[in-house]
């Protein structure tokens, strides 16, 4: 997954503020991307870029400065237009885990990059030629502009996304040592001797609250110490119970 990370290029045209650049490169580094390439900036990266980065630092001092997007493409084998709206022109149009996708399937074997346009107006026509697709993030149709750094968020979020998905990644709940059913028969037989202590319900109705109760509990699979915590709450509401009634025997006794 990092070689295929790191021949991914994230292009940058003509960016107005260098926050935006400072913001892409911490959205990059978050996603374990570290190829940012700037085209013609208006301004090189400054404090506020160094700031909104957030300790990408190091993805600004390796940043590319080009003249020309053609110079910031040179060796790629794909590249990929980001697009805010729909054109009228047809290219191929893809959807932000298909870009992803393809971009992994691409730069395993060499360059590939994601070009992002100008925060007020995109790419060009003539920029867009030199895009094999598209990518369009589909957002609110009556709210859709996307701040630039958010647009490369989605994106490097898919594409790291999509990479830990083809490793066969996933995220894993910290292991549990589940209660036995031997347990939880012991927790459901205190849990009933319990109930009729403290007087709750019906004694004539309680084997239907103990079979509702029984599957809310099996529903939960509560693991050992949740199911020590579960009987240590039974016998203490035990010993109150208990503790009452002597008070109660010795006021009468008096």
């Amino acid at each position: 997954m990092t070689a295929s990370l790191a021949r991914i290029r994230f292009v940058l045209v003509e960016t107005t503020h260098t926050g935006n650049i400072g913001a892409v490169a911490r959205a990059m580094k978050t996603m374990g991307l570290s190829r940012l390439e700037l085209v013609a900036p208006k301004h090189p990266p400054d404090a506020e870029a160094l700031a909104r980065a957030s300790g990408a630092d190091d993805l600004l001092e390796r940043a590319g400065l080009h003249a020309s997007l053609p110079d910031a493409l040179a060796g790629c084998r794909l590249v990929i237009g980001a697009s805010a709206r729909l054109r009228t022109i047809e290219w191929p149009l893809l959807e932000p885990s298909a870009c992803a996708r393809q971009l992994l399937d691409e730069a395993a074997e060499d360059d590939v990059a994601l070009v992002f346009g100008r925060e007020s107006s995109g790419l060009s026509n003539v920029e867009l030629a030199r895009c094999h697709a598209l990518v369009h993030i589909p957002t609110n149709p009556d709210f859709s502009s996307l701040n630039l750094a958010a647009a490369a968020q989605v994106l490097a979020y898919e594409i790291r996304r999509v990479a830990r998905e083809e490793r066969g990644e996933r995220l894993l709940d910290p292991p549990r040592e589940l209660a036995t059913a031997d347990e939880m028969e012991g927790f459901h037989g205190h849990l009933a001797e319990t109930l009729l202590a403290i007087g709750f319900g019906d004694p004539a109705q309680s084997h239907k609250l103990m079979r509702r109760l029984r599957r809310l509990f099996n529903r939960a699979r509560p693991d050992r110490v949740e199911m020590n915590i579960l009987r240590g709450i039974l016998s203490a509401a035990q010993g109150r119970k208990r503790a009452g009634r002597a008070t109660r025997d010795e006021g009468e006794s008096s």
